[in-house]
């Protein structure tokens, strides 16, 4: 049957561009709802339309408005619209409804979704649901009109969980074990964490999975049971923070156990640096405690040169031997000066270095790291390259600093007539030596590329020749990195290193941060051109950690706004025999 042209109300016919409403060409009859895009109307395209006895409309959706679609969709029962939202998993509803009561802290609402869900025969709770759950009685502990009700549901939600044979994960056991230790029941807590570590998978126990039971324990002043927790951390690879140390030592120096509170000032030393407010009050009280003065020295106190020996080998700032001296401790509160002088006792601070263990390991990793990334570069002698540097650098090895000469060369050359500055290389040379006490030269480490290009320069030959001769410059071999060379050499020989290097990738991703960061500390040195002047940035002269001295003083650095050191205070710890 041949159809005829239907014909369009003059309103409709203002709602289409021209090119549409005034085309010769026949229509068919459309359906209810068509969708024109705005392609149609920028390619003059005519819209083809079906035969449908039904209403007539038509939908423009211009490209400025294509992000606001039209939520009419075909409503033919042979084409069920899919995208309906109640077409969605009943599972998965729930698990959105109760995503959005941890958003919002609705306790009271995810139990009643809960409870909706057990008794509904259309849905199976799984570990994210019960996580979720879980997550939101744990959070709810802090409010005290909730906490009964949060522990007793969050129970009852556990248990159920397991009964369902659903295997909780970290998330969950970390959870529950913080409802236990709200309830006073770090033991549970406890048995929580060491059944995922003995069941084993990829449920990994953190330290927030620990940390309930060991604060428990030690808030309880059960202090063996807090130590079993500390061993199984260590066991596990975990790392204790401020929190955890802060609440051992307290414990410690509640039930009177002087060697254990030595150990944890001495875990704070390593692990935090500066304390908090609240922490430094643990450590100020047992310090003006009766049994902090009655602890001794254990024979070392008299052997001065055995404590200064361990301090040295240990890079400074504590000998860890025990306690040292005799009589009550006087405690003061006051500040340091720039130079690194306790203005309460007038002892000078350290600038704390790695350890020689710590060193030996790190040269050892730079040698390893250079010689497989030697071999990468298929050379035919991989170790070739590098070992000779070792050598050549244990024959001249005298240095005080190491230069990185193209960190410094094109510092600032960024614009268009910019290049490798010797004159600017040269200023730090000359100043690094007038630093020095005993008048030596730097090292200045440079690629053999860079060298044979100043080579033949008539301006640079002579000063480069000389650096050469007199062992002031050592060029580093082509396909080799030059930062594996300075960074051994500084490594190696305990020196400075000048270079403005973040030293943030490669070779470096293979050290711990705090490692890392404590080296580069107490060796770099940073620096800047204004106007043509060298400023060079030595390391500080004292670290801001807590420091144990030969004599058996204390110094302990509390956490300030900003870290401004004018505005820090210290805790000055000294002995009257001392």
């Amino acid at each position: 049957m041949k159809l005829k042209k239907p014909s369009l109300p003059s309103s409709l016919l203002y709602a289409v561009p021209p090119c549409l409403s005034q085309t010769r060409l026949p229509y068919r009859a459309i359906p209810r709802r068509v969708r024109v895009s705005s392609s149609t109307f920028v390619n003059t395209k005519l819209v083809t339309l079906r035969n449908r006895p039904v209403n007539l409309h038509i939908y423009c959706s211009m490209a400025g408005t294509d992000k606001r679609r039209s939520c009419h969709h075909d409503e033919s029962p042979t084409k069920p619209n899919k995208k309906k939202k109640g077409g969605r998993n009943p599972e998965k509803n729930l698990l959105i409804n109760l995503h959005s009561c941890s958003k919002s802290k609705n306790f009271s609402a995810a139990l009643a979704l809960y409870d909706a869900a057990i008794t509904s025969s259309d849905i199976r709770l799984s570990q994210q649901h019960f996580q979720s759950l879980l997550y939101l009685c744990s959070a709810s502990i802090s409010d005290p009109s909730l906490q009964t009700l949060a522990i007793d549901r969050g129970f009852q939600i556990f248990d159920r969980m397991v009964s369902s044979g659903v295997s909780p994960n970290e998330s969950c056991v970390t959870a529950v074990a913080r409802l236990a230790a709200a309830k006073g029941d770090g033991d549970y807590a406890f048995k929580l964490v060491k059944d995922i570590v003995a069941v084993g998978g990829v449920s990994v126990p953190r330290l927030r999975t620990y940390s309930p039971s060991l604060l428990c324990f030690c808030e309880s002043m059960e202090a063996e049971k807090a130590y079993e927790v500390e061993d199984h951390m260590d066991a596990s690879g975990i790392v204790l923070e401020e929190a955890e140390i802060a609440a051992l030592l307290k414990v410690s120096a509640a039930t009177g156990r002087e060697k254990k509170v030595y150990k944890y000032l001495h875990k704070l030393r390593e692990c935090v640096g500066c304390v908090s407010e609240e922490t430094s009050k643990i450590i100020e009280e047992w310090f003006c405690g009766e049994k902090a003065s009655e602890v001794c020295a254990n024979g070392i106190g008299s052997d001065i040169e055995l404590l200064r020996a361990a301090v040295l080998k240990n890079g400074g700032g504590w000998h860890g031997l025990g306690w040292v001296g005799e009589g009550k401790w006087t405690v003061k509160k006051g500040s340091v000066s720039p130079a690194g002088k306790c203005l309460s006792c007038d002892e000078h601070l350290d600038c704390v270095d790695t350890n020689e263990l710590e060193t030996e390991n790190f040269v050892d990793s730079l040698v390893a790291l250079a010689v497989e990334r030697k071999a990468k570069m298929n050379s035919c002698e991989p170790m070739a390259d590098f070992s000779e540097f070792q050598e050549w650098l244990e024959k001249n090895g005298d240095y005080e600093a190491i230069v990185d000469g193209a960190n410094i060369g094109l510092y600032q050359q960024n614009f268009a007539d910019g290049g490798f500055s010797l004159p600017q290389l040269e200023a730090v040379v000359k100043e690094l030596y007038n630093q020095s006490g005993n008048k030596k030269q730097p090292l200045i480490l440079l690629h053999k590329k860079r060298v044979n290009a100043l080579l033949d320069s008539p301006n640079h030959r002579n000063l480069v020749e000389e650096w050469i001769n007199n062992n002031v410059l050592y060029a580093t071999p082509p396909g080799s990195n030059d930062d594996w060379y300075w960074l051994y050499a500084a490594a190696k020989l305990k020196c400075l290193l000048v270079t403005n290097d973040e030293m943030r990738d490669h070779i470096f991703e293979l050290l711990s941060n705090s490692f890392f960061q404590k080296w580069k500390e107490r060796h770099q040195v940073r620096f800047t051109f204004v106007k043509g002047c060298l400023k060079l940035e030595m390391p500080p002269p004292f670290s801001v950690v807590i420091q144990e001295s030969e004599k058996g003083s204390w110094h302990v650095p509390i956490t300030c706004l900003n870290d401004e050191e004018s505005l820090r205070s210290w805790i000055c710890i000294t002995r009257q025999s001392v």
